[in-house]
């Protein structure tokens, strides 16, 4: 077992590019102490804004600190979209697929849902029209808030690190 893993390691883990084998004796390894930082290293170094990224939140989004207690919801192009603890899927651009010949353009014939009973949800950023999340759901049902992190207690009791703010980064 390594006392720390190589930077490569660490890029390829955040890029999904690690064989199995790879991956596996990683997850099993004890963690490095300082691998969530090392990971948070290497998501800010490759994005164009300096706001401290506080956590990953999903593929392509990061909480980040505006200020000591101000904190928003980033994707990687800049855009910002909401508060950390609110719905970042009301500020997205949402393409509603409802419809059969919609559902053709990305399914096989007869081999998607109902459009009377089920609609797709595609949310973008505003900012570079990434792809973010796909949800599938019933006509009408309300998005979502899949995911509020509680930063202070991962902060304070599981890494046992200050929050990062602009001052500090």
């Amino acid at each position: 077992m390594p006392d720390s893993y190589p930077r490569e390691h660490i890029e390829d883990l955040v890029d999904d590019n690690l064989e199995w084998s790879q991956l596996h004796n990683m997850m099993s390894d004890f963690k490095d102490a300082d691998r969530f930082q090392q990971v948070r290293d290497v998501l800010q170094e490759r994005v164009d804004w300096d706001d401290p990224i506080i956590i990953p939140y999903a593929e392509h989004l990061y909480v980040v600190a505006k200020s000591e207690d101000r904190w928003v919801i980033k994707c990687d192009c800049g855009h910002e979209f909401c508060e950390h603890d609110e719905n970042w899927k009301a500020d997205a651009l949402i393409n509603v697929r409802d419809s059969e010949e919609e559902y053709l353009e990305i399914y096989p014939e007869d081999m998607h849902p109902h459009p009377e009973y089920m609609e797709l949800r595609e949310f973008f950023c505003p900012g570079c029209k990434t792809l973010l999340e796909v949800t599938n759901v019933m006509p009408g049902y309300p998005l979502i808030h899949e995911f509020e992190p509680d930063i202070e207690t991962f902060y304070n009791d599981w890494i046992d690190e200050p929050i990062p703010t602009p001052e500090t980064a």
